[in-house]
């Protein structure tokens, strides 16, 4: 990537005027799963199974939406009138629809375009900023919900579907496979998101201004991601798309149906990337990590005894190579509970007991 070069956030926002445009998530919530889809739906019949893409598209295509919003968009001439628009993912049949956060953000209206030609106004039931999702809710029943799965190891070179509203043209559907899984982007390169996006989806399903909030699909028709973002031609990028994994979008969802809020763990560090080359350099006995730069005086990170230039290579059993290795494991922890953090200080691995807190938001 170029310096300078940043992620892009992938709806589309045109201005009225002539304006240039645009972590534990365990849940305890006792959300009804009774409007859950719980299968992906069947095959139409007709389609080749040696079509895979087709026989995809034709199952979950009725479960994607375009999300059309209506904002109030600051610019250097005052605040104007901006029209937006991404996609969204039916998450329950009784109306809840799954889509990012940075569509629907400083919407004062929300409406959803179904896959049937239909519309409904749409109402915004709680949003995360950390990890850029958010739910609406439609004042209808009996929708074809989409089945999210949850518990998948991804496989870099399968078969993945991306569905969405690029450029508005609804149902676009487009193809590639899995790039990679635990991708991060640091705070630098998605500007006003904060923290960084951790523990993304990549893929080369083409991914466009508009796809936000649309489906990353498998060959079995099942949701493995919420498609969020992508890096433009100038970057000189060919094809990398980025989406949130389905695991995060179910426990989101679900807590913000049930509470409107998102509880997230909370360490209290700061860290930055142990490279292979500073390992060598300073003659570390490992070659990969996250590196201690701040220690937040009262935190879990304080009270487990956690130090600066740490460097942080495993929580519980988790390895972590990154800080946004570090993010991503954070997320299957709920606030409160205890873990092993494993670090290496002064050349020695030694074991934390840490009891985390809760993010505040």
């Amino acid at each position: 990537m170029k310096p300078g070069s940043k992620i892009i956030l992938a709806p589309v926002m045109l201005l009225a005027a002539m304006l240039a445009a645009g972590c534990s998530l365990t849940s305890d919530a006792s959300v009804s799963q009774e409007d859950v889809a719980h299968s992906p739906p069947p095959v139409p019949s007709g389609i080749p199974a040696n079509e895979p893409v087709a026989r995809v598209a034709a199952q979950v295509e009725q479960s994607v939406v375009q999300v059309n919003v209506e904002a109030v968009q600051k610019t250097p001439f005052g605040s104007q009138d901006a029209q937006g628009l991404g996609s969204g993912v039916i998450y329950r049949e009784d109306g809840y629809i799954v889509t990012n956060n940075h569509v629907i953000r400083n919407a004062s209206e929300v409406n959803v375009a179904f896959a049937d030609g239909s519309t409904e106004r749409g109402e915004i039931v709680g949003r995360d900023r950390l990890t850029d999702l958010a739910v609406i809710q439609v004042d209808r029943n009996n929708l074809p919900a989409a089945n999210f799965v949850e518990e998948e190891d991804l496989i870099v070179g399968q078969l993945a579907v991306a569905i969405g509203s690029p450029g508005g043209f609804e149902s676009t559907v487009t193809s590639g496979v899995v790039s990679g899984v635990a991708r991060e982007f640091p705070p630098e390169l998605i500007g006003r998101l904060e923290p960084s996006l951790v523990d993304l989806v990549q893929t080369d399903a083409a991914i466009s201004p508009g796809s936000s909030g649309g489906a990353l699909v498998n060959r079995d028709g099942e949701i493995i991601g919420i498609n969020v973002a992508y890096l433009p031609a100038e970057t000189g990028a060919v094809n990398i798309g980025f989406a949130i994994p389905s695991d995060t979008a179910v426990s989101v969802a679900d807590q913000l149906i049930e509470t409107g809020e998102v509880s997230s763990s909370y360490l209290g560090v700061e860290t930055a990337d142990l490279s292979p080359q500073d390992a060598e350099r300073f003659n570390l006995p490992v070659n990969s990590g996250a590196i201690v730069a701040t220690v937040l005086p009262g935190s879990a990170a304080d009270e487990a005894g956690v130090r600066g230039e740490d460097i942080i290579v495993a929580l519980d059993d988790i390895e972590i190579r990154s800080s946004g290795d570090l993010y991503g494991a954070l997320r299957d922890y709920r606030p409160g509970e205890s873990a092993e953090l494993i670090v290496v200080r002064d050349g020695e691995e030694q074991t934390l007991d840490i009891t985390l807190d809760e993010r505040s938001r």
